[in-house]
């Protein structure tokens, strides 16, 4: 016991050199391992973070792919406009998009298949993460697919109005008229769903990255709104909450493809209404710095 006793405070004194000596080499690899790869960066936005990244490290289906190593480049100039004429093209423009508001009160009145793939292709000019392209435009007029998707949305609705969303959620949208009763998605002659693709199928079938998907499908969304206003017609944006996987199996579409967004769209009905409600002003809204 006595010499058992002896040898213990060498013996940690030795178990801490060894610790030491493992922290210090393992901290050393990590720094080398960083020095050899001089773009390294560690992940600080976790408000950009998607699932692109995950893919690229964890899917074993997934698999760099390049139509072309070195896309072309072509000139490109636009237009561009004397100071005042720019100055009165924005101002129209801001016009035009301050009339637009969500209307829930749309007509069945036909509208032009036409116009409805002009506003679809416009949205597809949005940017996307390195050219992906990450969205689905599904447009239902079909009724009884209408209806379908009605009646999923409702009963979704109606038990996030009552069970989900929180007391105060509820009361903000009273104040909007606003409730689980869907009229419109049989009402409006187009039913447009946006569907984000959260990875691509190459031709070989492995899966091929999409970075940024769900804010380049936003910005698509964007743009989809302003040109609906610019042709004359309305919608009100729907995001439905746990509609999800029903409306995507009902649509046929693939497991890579969530939708992210609702819009019935047509013309407003001849009696709609909307709440009379205010914009931010500009300094509210602006920091020039």
């Amino acid at each position: 016991m006595a010499l058992l006793s002896a040898l213990t405070p060498a013996l940690a004194a030795l178990l801490c050199v060894v610790i030491g000596f493992l922290f210090v080499k393992s901290k050393g690899s990590g720094v080398k391992s960083q020095a050899k790869n001089k773009d390294f960066r560690p992940w600080v936005d976790q408000d950009l973070q998607d699932n692109s990244n995950v893919l690229e490290k964890d899917d074993d289906d997934a698999e760099d792919y390049n139509e072309e190593e070195d896309i072309p480049h072509v000139p490109y100039s636009p237009p561009r406009y004397p100071e005042e004429t720019m100055a009165m093209r924005s101002q129209d423009f801001l016009s035009l998009m301050s009339q637009r508001r969500s209307v829930r009160f749309i007509s069945p009145e036909p509208v032009p298949r036409e116009v409805i793939d002009n506003v679809i292709h416009t949205a597809g000019t949005a940017p996307s993460g390195a050219h992906t392209e990450p969205w689905t435009f599904v447009v239902v007029s079909d009724p009884e697919t209408k209806h379908q998707i009605r009646l999923i949305v409702e009963e979704e609705e109606e038990v996030n109005y009552r069970k989900r969303m929180g007391d105060k959620w509820v009361q903000d949208l009273a104040r909007l008229k606003t409730n689980w009763i869907k009229e419109y998605l049989d009402v409006a002659p187009y039913l447009i769903l946006i569907f984000k693709q959260t990875y691509g199928i190459l031709p070989n079938g492995k899966k091929k990255t999409h970075y940024y998907n769900e804010i380049s499908v936003c910005i698509s969304c964007g743009i989809l709104l302003a040109a609906l206003q610019n042709v004359g017609l309305v919608t009100v944006t729907s995001t439905p909450l746990n509609c999800g996987p029903q409306l995507r199996l009902l649509l046929k579409r693939p497991a890579n493809e969530k939708l992210l967004m609702l819009l019935p769209v047509g013309y407003p009905a001849s009696d709609a209404t909307v709440p009379d409600l205010k914009r931010k002003p500009l300094d509210n809204i602006r920091v020039h710095i």
